[in-house]
């Protein structure tokens, strides 16, 4: 499960708490989680760990019902000009879980995403809000998150952009649940490991080569309008 609980206004501890006992999660990923967060593993037993962004009060955390195999570690993804985005990576022996909140540009954050995606085992989800439109450009990873809306762009537009990307896993379902105090909706995905890894096929690469040149002209073109 994940949720991007709304920073400093949004989802508070008590919120976080209800949400897991009723879905029962076995792992519960957060963005924009700030210290109050810190406290969920002495009122929910688990296995937890929380790293702010770089000189900022909230970042990504991650309860579990299992134990890690490894510390959660944050990694430095590519980032803009104002935020410096890390991605939290979580560690449990046979799959890692990658917990990210990526940056706005488009293009930005699927360069994040490969980055991602090379630091997970064979077999691994990306989970989170990914602030992405359209499809991820990822391959080897099915896009398994539920296909509704997750947010409202400023208040008005509902997009998807909470999102979960597998490799080496299999979705039995995905859910978009009731939104409370926070500007997200949290999502759920129910997997099963693979016995097999399934490799992206030449028509697969050849389409995202020409999604990726579409995108690169795109951005080429906005910064030509914006000099």
């Amino acid at each position: 499960m994940s949720w991007n609980l709304l920073r400093r206004t949004g989802a508070p501890l008590h919120e976080v708490l209800e949400l897991a006992h009723r879905v029962k999660p076995d792992i519960f990923l957060m963005q924009e989680a700030t210290a109050e967060i810190d406290r969920l593993p002495e009122v929910l037993p688990g296995h937890y760990a929380r790293f702010p962004l770089p000189g900022r009060i909230h970042g990504t955390a991650c309860w579990s019902r299992f134990p890690f195999t490894h510390p959660p570690t944050p990694h430095t993804l590519p980032s803009g000009l104002i935020v410096q985005r890390t991605a939290q990576i979580i560690d449990f022996g046979t799959f890692s879980v990658a917990n990210v909140h990526l940056s706005h540009g488009q293009v930005l954050n699927r360069r994040q995403l490969r980055t991602v995606a090379g630091l997970l085992r064979r077999r691994g989800l990306i989970m989170g809000d990914f602030n992405l439109v359209g499809p991820p450009l990822l391959p080897g990873f099915q896009d398994v998150g539920p296909r509704m809306p997750t947010h409202r762009m400023a208040d008005l537009v509902p997009i998807r952009i909470d999102r979960c990307l597998t490799r080496g896993m299999t979705s039995l379902d995905a859910t978009v649940l009731p939104n409370q105090s926070s500007d997200h909706h949290p999502i759920a995905v129910t997997l099963r490991i693979t016995n097999t890894l399934r490799a992206p096929s030449w028509r697969e690469r050849f389409a995202l080569a020409v999604r990726e040149k579409a995108a690169g002209d795109r951005a080429v073109r906005d910064r030509a309008e914006r000099a």
